[in-house]
């Protein structure tokens, strides 16, 4: 069995991954990491019951879970916060 040939470019690889080769035996798994970015933290906020009426109003209306509902608004912020202080 002969030692494939290394890519010499990232575009390359890319092109002989999307061909179908079998690039077990091109790539160093040894300092591969497991990163997990997208860990799920549970919250627990304490909300005026007039407020959880008007979530909830909103969000029969349109069809949505609440909670997925206030997790779409809190991304939104985030994102315009960030945006707003990069500026």
């Amino acid at each position: 069995m002969t030692k494939k040939r290394l890519a010499e470019t990232t575009d390359e690889f890319d092109k002989r991954f999307d061909a179908g080769e079998d690039i077990a035996d091109i790539i160093d798994l040894s300092k591969a990491k497991i990163t997990r970015s997208n860990r799920k933290i549970r919250i627990t906020l304490d909300i005026a019951e007039s407020l959880v009426k008007d979530i909830d109003a909103i969000r029969e209306k349109i069809g949505v879970d609440r909670g997925a509902l206030i997790k779409v608004w809190l991304h939104e912020k985030v994102i315009k916060e960030k945006l707003s202080s990069n500026g």
